[in-house]
């Protein structure tokens, strides 16, 4: 792809022309590159007609590739849909077209040249067995015209001015969303904006849990029983208002944005695996937030392999079962009233069809006695970040649970819950990491504005601006693919898929946002006094929890190539 010196000059037209028509037309050599990819791939991991699951992990670098370049194919086809759709509403203004214009620009070009998984690992359609001749499909004219002239230092200082001059606590592009789920985007930015990101610094600094005041006034406003059906005393919402206000209160604070993910988590196995009783007496009690949830699968030598979980339940001589094992990671366990517990039930398995999940309730801890409930222990494991709501090791000897409480009333069946609960998990989680990419890029944008060297501030020198133009767009190529899994979570279709790659492309997104963010404030940025070195702290988790992003690659692998 021949350079003509476009991305030097700056006197040719930033926007190109036909944009829509462009980047439409640029989506099917993709879609061909893709088709070619999966099928050389799936003939390099069948073994006697079958994909061998021993040869998806021998190939993780062709096979974790493919999900990579699936979700780049995606992310493209949702930008046009967001794009079309702006357009024939009238609200695709120069902003938006220069996101979306960029997006294709550097979307196309790492597809060529190299995926980033992250910072040492980038994928070449090489890794997944693609020669010179498979590759040609992308030598279209409209791949070429935005590869060479979509992403350009003049695109992106352009788009810095549009929003410089765009007012404070709003985001940049517009959404796409309807007006009622920008309603709720408002009211959640506003209490943010007021109740939030004012102490947010302070409670990461002095490693404090999020004040019961901020969980009671979040409760008034239904954070915790957003998505329950009305008749449990929810609000029978969307998964797509879920996005929105997970987004916002992470935009905040990501421990803030998270207060809600353990009551979706619980309600979701309820709702699908409870029985009726178990349904009418906990989901109101989750709804109003007079009872707090905890998720405990994870355990100390387990980790992403669930299916492993040594801790057991065992029945007693009254029917009702005794818990003994170990847990760790356990988000907000001290102060929660109930956990949704995975423990193997039948001894003779050693894998995920012994296990049962639990509504194990226990008390609320104190400062004094974090763990006051006979049969279990726990101690807090300090961390980098995400640390309003701390995380904890906990051990169980003899923990009494009562036979009512097996959730679904059967056994064997915890796995196969907790699947069910995925799709929520990850959306959710995508919609944390658009946030905590928002937040680095208010914060970082402020600074750059607000600090001068050399006689002028930061944001006019073109690399920092770069920087600041590329998480806008990322951030919203990560939201729309996000918005996307949560509508087809909405029409009940199956998005364990779309899912997955939200989840996988936001939390990179996160990082590098963050990570840009503290470049930009140099040797500030470093110092704990420092927003961003709060984000950068709380952004890096999201790569790990609710699916790792290798783990998250492997899942997305073995359901294209299935």
């Amino acid at each position: 792809m021949a350079h003509d010196g476009q991305d030097i000059g700056m006197t040719k037209p930033v926007i190109l022309p036909d944009l829509l028509t462009l980047t439409g037309g640029a989506i099917a050599p993709v879609e061909q590159v893709f088709e070619t990819a999966k099928a050389t791939v799936r003939d390099a991991v069948t073994v006697d007609g079958r994909i061998s699951g021993a040869q998806v992990e021998a190939a993780q670098t062709a096979t974790h590739g493919l999900a990579w370049l699936a979700t780049y194919l995606e992310s493209l086809r949702q930008m046009q849909k967001w794009a079309e759709a702006l357009n024939a509403q009238g609200k695709f203004g120069e902003m938006e077209q220069l996101i979306h214009q960029i997006a294709f620009g550097e979307y196309l070009w790492q597809i060529y040249g190299g995926i980033q998984m992250n910072q040492g690992e980038i994928l070449r359609l090489q890794d997944m067995g693609l020669g010179q001749d498979d590759m040609r499909a992308l030598m279209a004219p409209e791949v070429m015209t935005l590869t060479q002239s979509g992403n350009t230092q003049a695109a992106r200082l352009r788009l810095v001015e549009l929003m410089q001059d765009q007012k404070a606590n709003t985001m940049f592009g517009a959404s796409g969303l309807d007006e009622e789920l920008e309603m709720i985007r408002d009211q959640f930015r506003r209490y943010a904006v007021e109740k939030v990101e004012p102490f947010a610094h302070e409670w990461h600094l002095n490693d404090e849990l999020i004040p019961m005041e901020v969980i009671e006034e979040l409760a008034e406003m239904g954070v915790f029983g957003l998505t329950i059906p009305e008749e449990y005393g929810g609000f029978g919402l969307s998964k797509a208002s879920m996005c929105v206000v997970s987004e916002e209160l992470s935009r905040g604070y990501i421990g803030v944005g998270s207060l809600g993910t353990r009551s979706e988590i619980a309600a979701e196995l309820i709702i699908a695996g409870g029985t009726d009783e178990q349904k009418e007496k906990w989901l109101p009690r989750i709804a109003s937030a007079e009872t707090l949830p905890t998720a405990v699968f994870t355990e100390p030598n387990t980790g992403s392999d669930l299916g492993s979980l040594r801790t057991r339940a065992v029945k007693d001589e009254n029917g009702d079962y005794k818990i003994t094992g170990n847990k760790t990671w356990i988000t907000h366990a001290a102060r929660t009233h109930v956990m949704t517990l995975l423990a193997r039930t039948d001894p003779e398995t050693s894998d995920y069809k012994g296990l049962s999940m639990f509504l194990a309730e226990k008390t609320p801890g104190t400062d004094e006695a974090p763990f006051p409930t006979e049969g279990m222990t726990g101690g807090e494991i300090e961390v980098l970040g995400y640390r309003g709501m701390k995380e904890y090791e906990l051990g169980f000897d003899n923990f009494h649970v009562k036979a009512e409480n097996l959730l679904g009333g059967e056994e064997g069946k915890g796995f196969k819950q907790l699947m069910e609960t995925f799709e929520s998990a990850r959306i959710q989680t995508a919609a944390r990491a658009i946030g905590v990419a928002q937040s680095a890029l208010d914060i970082s944008m402020q600074y750059a504005e607000d600090r001068k060297q050399f006689g002028k501030s930061l944001i006019n020198f073109p690399r920092v601006a770069n920087k600041l133009a590329m998480m806008a767009v990322e951030i919203m190529v990560a939201r729309q693919l996000t918005y996307f899994s949560a509508f087809e979570k909405d029409e009940g279709r199956r998005c364990d898929l779309e899912a997955g790659m939200a989840k996988l492309l936001g939390a990179r997104v996160a990082w590098a946002a963050a990570d840009n963010g503290l470049q930009i404030h140099g040797g500030n940025g470093f110092a704990l006094e420092y927003k961003i070195s709060r984000v950068l702290c709380d952004a890096r988790i999201l790569n790990i929890f609710e699916g790792a992003a290798e783990i998250q690659a492997q899942v997305i692998a073995r359901r294209l190539l299935a």
